[in-house]
């Protein structure tokens, strides 16, 4: 296996810019029960330097409280469902322009978002990243063989819980076992894996990635959210669904995305303690994270 440089940002933006350059994440999140977790990954992603930000919302009562927290986001009220039981996806999701798609945090194991994730996955005219995470995960436990067969690049962000259950079988502490659950994930799946925890690492083909970043600070309900939101935003950097073209490719993307989000729990863990740090310290910290690791931001 080949050992990758180290984790890089992209590099700035052209003075002419537009928030369209910036990148356009859709992000298909949050629930009745858990509408922070739209709101951590939608703000993760602005943060983290996406241009646009649409949060779809697939539960009634969501939007309210998300809008008011992501007052710079677009929003889409596709909670009617009527598309998703007729077995396609909502004409207002597929109608939006996006670079990413983020599917899952807070999403509920519902059978809304299983059928939502599996037409994602089969849609023919695919194209578009799509970062799977949380519930989207869940709704996939046994069958990783749905997203081999994906038409877009699929990027995996499990925890050991999650890879437990999409794998069907125990996973290690050590760094050399849950490697292994990473290559095994990867390859089943034909996707860019992050198995997160102590020593995030990332696999996409048979390129690797081991974050030394990091503390138990960030053990803590909806730290993987905002990893999701880091993440999409700097795929929307990639110039386009290969590593074998010249500029800042999937690869690149996922594990400066984790490395930024190691940092900003990093920093703001000397500034709180590891006690008192929460998910939303995570994205306060990422200004500071962009500029110790050479970015744009700040």
């Amino acid at each position: 296996m080949s050992s990758p440089p180290a984790p890089h940002l992209p590099g700035p933006l052209p003075p002419h810019a537009h928030k369209g350059d910036a990148g356009r994440v859709l992000c298909i999140a949050g629930s009745s029960d858990m509408p922070g977790a739209a709101i951590l990954s939608a703000r993760a992603a602005q943060r983290a330097g996406a241009g646009l930000v649409t949060v779809a919302h697939l539960w009634s009562g969501t939007l309210a409280v998300v809008a008011g927290a992501c007052p710079e986001a677009l929003h889409l009220d596709v909670s009617a469902k009527r598309d998703l039981l007729a077995g396609r996806i909502p004409s207002a999701l597929r109608n939006q322009r996006q670079d990413v798609r983020l599917v899952g945090p807070g999403l509920t194991q519902s059978g809304s978002t299983r059928e939502l994730v599996h037409r994602l996955l089969e849609e023919e005219d695919g194209g578009t990243p799509l970062l799977l995470d949380a519930d989207a995960l869940a709704v996939l436990a046994g069958n990783l063989g749905l997203v081999a067969q994906a038409k877009s690049e699929v990027v995996l962000t499990p925890h050991p819980g999650e890879a437990r259950a999409l794998l069907g079988e125990e996973i290690g502490n050590s760094d050399a076992e849950r490697m292994q659950v990473a290559r095994r994930m990867a390859e089943l799946a034909s996707a860019t894996v992050v198995l997160k925890g102590q020593h995030t690492v990332v696999v996409r083909g048979e390129r690797e990635f081991v974050c030394r970043r990091g503390n138990p600070g960030m053990a803590t309900a909806g730290s993987g959210d905002v990893l999701s939101g880091v993440v999409a935003a700097l795929l929307c950097r990639c110039s386009d669904g290969s590593d074998q073209v010249e500029g800042y490719s999937i690869f690149d993307a996922v594990c400066a995305g984790v490395e930024l989000h190691s940092l900003a729990g990093d920093l703001q863990c000397e500034k709180l303690g590891q006690a008192s740090l929460i998910a939303s310290d995570l994205i306060d910290g990422l200004p500071a994270a962009f500029r110790s690791m050479g970015g744009e931001s700040g």
